[in-house]
Parts: C-alpha cells; structure tokens; sequence
C-alpha cells in the first residue's frame, strides 16, 4: 500500500520550493500572523510575517541561500524536523557555506507558527 501524502510535509515541501524561488507572497501564504522565525544569517528571531518579509529582503540583497530538504522526521506535537542542504553563496556566486542542518517546524492549523534551526544528530534522525 503506498504511503499516503502526509498535510505537513506537503505543506513544507511548497514552502521550501517558494523560499528558493524568492517568491515571498507564497511562503508568508504558509505561514500563522505570528510566526516565529530565526534569523540565521544575523542572529535573534522576526516575529510574524511582515518581519520575517523584511529579514529575507535584507538578508537576499547580500546572501544567496539555497535551502534543499533531503529528509522528513515527522514528531510529536505538530513538530516535523527536517533534514536540508544549506548552500549559501555571496552575490558573486562564491560559495559561503556548504551544510546540512536541521530545521524544526512546528505547524499550528495547517500552517508553520515556528521554526528552529538545530544541528543533525543521529538521535534526531531516529538512528
């Protein structure tokens, strides 16, 4: 029997998909009024969606990052971590960073009210 589509997945898989084809509107469209977003590239967290617009705005007129999902970990509590590729490059083109990272959704009502990066251990990975 083929696994059937899982809501959370589907639903992140559209927002990473919009988050690197910088379309914005479509990722803000997943996201809860009051998200809770870090912000990586300069540290602390936006809150809500016009922050986190504002953040990737500035962060995409210095950075270029590219940011794959390789693997699904549905938790418990509406949590999902998700295992990416990060690729990061300056406007040039020149690679910043090449890594993968894990990052820790929690999606309230069929939409992302937070997300955490951590880093990928055997534990988190159900190894």
């Amino acid at each position: 029997m083929p696994d059937q589509p899982v809501p959370e997945i589907e639903l992140l898989r559209a927002a990473y998909a919009a988050f690197n084809a910088r379309d914005i509107d479509a990722v803000l469209a997943l996201m809860t009024p009051d998200v809770h977003w870090p912000k990586a590239f300069n540290g602390g967290f936006a809150r809500g969606t016009e922050a986190v617009r504002a953040y990737w705005t500035e962060q995409w007129s210095e950075i270029n990052p590219h940011v794959e999902p390789v693997a699904f970990h549905p938790e418990d509590a509406g949590q999902v971590l998700v295992e990416v590729h990060q690729v990061v490059r300056d406007l040039a083109g020149a690679v910043l960073a090449d890594e993968y990272v894990g990052h820790r959704f929690t999606i309230e009502h069929g939409l992302i009210q937070a997300m955490e990066v951590c880093s990928l251990s055997s534990s988190d990975l159900g190894a």
